[in-house]
């Protein structure tokens, strides 16, 4: 990390030599959770049901659009011209339905409106229309921001110990091996995570999503899972006779490859804002609430900023203040940075390029030989 919270590139290579990671910050914050709140202007906290619905409406509408043109026209293009549009249709597609998934996940924070069955009810909708169980990853979302940055309670991308790696990591430690993971983890990665848990903390049974008696849960939740299910089957069923009435291939290019472009999106969002080197993670000797909420990086996607509703380059404020809507979140990131100083993370390296260089740097987790902090745990890329 720079001046200003600014990550630099990490282990890179600068005049044929290694260029040292500059670390965040690890020691107690010089500040409370109540001293940033304070700078941020109050209204940034108002949540309004008019704006919030707006976004909405303006989302849907674009996906409308995508869907009635490639619908309608594409099958009148000339050869090759259907094999330029549809990618693009899909990437066009992939890109809003993310912001789609962005808007379920604030309702999910109770970010959405000041009605808490507002925002239940039209998360419930939007996540379940994406294969989405809304309260199981509601409440598993929960905990991953109340426990941040442990390696005992995260609920996701909890890093490895070298001791716990598995045993084919170091035959993946090379460019192809690299590649393979990250296409499985960007394709697979988040169905993996909500049927079998992969990447996700450990529990003493099987960890599933989709089980309300699962051992995610509370007893008061499991009704609520009972609803998410309800809502995948209900979005499985209306697939299924779309299917029926235009086709599996129709409804493969229509919906499911923008889907798995959301998915994809989703999991490498989630990926690199809590992967970098320069990132602490804690055992329970070190973890504190405001220590793991700060471990985690706001990220530049360029235009897409915008499109994903700025979940990418406002996520440090998000961590800490869940409850606050998307379209104050820039404002917010903005007043927090002065009292955050060196503990603000901001890396701009376009997301291609962190997604490589963190596969490759970022492999497991030790504290450092002789260091006192032996709770505090950085990553190592040397296996």
């Amino acid at each position: 990390m720079g001046a200003g919270g600014r990550m630099t590139a990490t282990n890179g290579k600068q005049e044929g030599k290694e260029s040292p990671v500059q670390r965040a910050p690890y020691t107690k914050p010089p500040f409370t959770l109540s001293q940033i709140k304070k700078a941020i202007p109050p209204h940034c906290f108002q949540r309004s049901l008019v704006q919030s619905f707006s976004y909405v409406v303006y989302d849907l509408i674009l996906v409308s659009l995508f869907y009635y043109i490639a619908s309608n026209y594409f099958l009148l293009l000339s050869y090759p011209l259907p094999y330029l549009a549809w990618p693009v249709y899909w990437i066009f597609q992939g890109c809003v339905l993310t912001g789609v998934w962005v808007i379920a996940h604030e309702c999910g924070h109770h970010a959405f409106s000041d009605y808490q069955w507002v925002d239940d009810t039209v998360g419930l909708i939007l996540h379940s229309a994406l294969l989405v169980p809304y309260f199981s990853w509601k409440y598993s979302h929960r905990r991953h921001h109340s426990n941040t940055g442990s390696l005992e309670r995260d609920e996701v991308f909890v890093p490895k110990t070298k001791s716990k790696t598995s045993w084919f990591a170091k035959y993946l430690n090379n460019p192809p091996g690299r590649a393979l993971t990250l296409l499985v983890t960007l394709t697979l990665g988040w169905p993996l995570y909500l049927t079998f848990n992969v990447s996700g903390r450990p529990y003493d049974r099987f960890a599933c999503h989709f089980d309300p008696h699962g051992p995610i849960y509370s007893d008061r939740e499991r009704i609520q899972i009972y609803i998410s299910d309800s809502g995948i089957f209900t979005a499985i069923y209306v697939l299924y006779r779309v299917a029926m009435a235009k086709g599996v291939a129709w409804l493969v290019c229509i919906y499911g490859v923008p889907l798995l472009i959301v998915n994809g999106f989703l999991v490498l969002i989630t990926y690199l804002q809590h992967t970098h080197p320069a990132l602490p993670h804690y055992d329970s000797s070190e973890w504190d609430w405001l220590r793991g909420a700060l471990a985690t990086a706001d990220r530049d996607y360029g235009v897409l900023n915008k499109v994903f509703h700025n979940i990418t380059d406002t996520h440090v404020a998000h961590h800490l203040f869940s409850t606050m809507p998307h379209y104050h979140a820039m404002e917010a990131t903005k007043a927090i940075k002065p009292i955050l100083g060196e503990y603000y993370q901001f890396d701009g390296t376009p997301f291609y390029k962190a997604m490589w260089r963190e596969a490759k740097e970022c492999l497991y987790v030790e504290p450092d030989e002789g260091s006192p902090a032996k709770g505090v745990f950085w990553y190592r890329n040397k296996i």
